[in-house]
């Protein structure tokens, strides 16, 4: 797209939203201002909607649709990513785990699922975990491991975030968005591990360069970092609907 985003972003944890900032989308032909985005929203909107195309295509099949899928983090990230994930396939239930006990009680309200004490414990119960926190040191681990399950972390999206161990990485077939970014800032970097220890990025699983998940027990992980394209596509996407619904506040900058 002739297009382009210039992303101003900061973190703080704790604060709600805990990311805060603005995203400028620029037409590529000229420069000029095409739009005014709240940083939070779209990088809440593209992390949780890759991620749960991710998790959907190297989780192990599921026709009927009885897979328990489970929560670390009852954060934003999370709460896209399910309601992404929901679309996309069925679930048998869910199970939820927050260091805020009373934020995994109000996800589990909205999502129909069961509060359990623990990363552990979420793994132990489901199917396909999703983990999204703030942690710098391994939530789960080698041991936490069953055949056939998959994981999806978010956490590690910059240097020191932390949540899967490095014994748990080597055991799974490990996809990544990027494989330097994963090894200079993601779960690989985190683990020290090299790029080689990702067995394939997403985009070449959906080109169909590498086959993702081959067997009904292995275990894979999706660890992405989260790409800057990706507020572009969202941040163009948002501003077409916009036009054609007439809606957002228009500003005329050279009035």
């Amino acid at each position: 797209m002739d297009a382009y985003t210039v992303k101003v972003n900061a973190k703080f944890p704790g604060a709600r939203p805990a990311l805060r900032g603005v995203l400028c989308l620029h037409d590529g032909r000229d420069g000029e201002l095409l739009a005014l985005l709240d940083s939070a929203t779209v990088t809440a909107w593209r992390t949780g909607l890759a991620a749960a195309l991710g998790t959907h295509l190297l989780a192990a099949p599921d026709p009927e649709g009885r897979a328990v899928l489970g929560v670390v983090g009852a954060g934003a990230q999370a709460e896209l990513t399910v309601g992404g994930l929901r679309r996309l396939r069925s679930w048998g239930g869910l199970v939820v785990h927050d260091a805020d006990p009373a934020a995994a009680a109000r996800f589990a309200a909205r999502h129909g699922g069961t509060v359990v004490d623990g990363a552990s414990a979420v793994a132990a119960a489901a199917d396909t975990v999703l983990t999204a926190t703030w942690s710098r040191t391994p939530l789960l681990g080698a041991a936490d491991l069953r055949p056939g399950l998959h994981m999806t972390a978010l956490g590690a999206d910059e240097p020191g975030k932390r949540e899967l161990a490095a014994g748990l990485l080597t055991a799974a077939l490990v996809v990544v968005d990027d494989r330097p970014l994963a090894a200079s800032m993601g779960a690989l970097a985190a683990a020290g591990l090299p790029e080689g220890a990702a067995a394939a990025t997403l985009g070449e699983v959906l080109r169909g360069e590498h086959p993702g998940r081959t067997a009904p027990d292995e275990v894979t992980v999706h660890a992405p970092v989260g790409l800057l394209w990706q507020d572009l596509a969202l941040a163009a996407y948002a501003h077409r609907e916009a036009e054609r619904r007439d809606t957002g506040l228009r500003v005329d900058l050279l009035a």
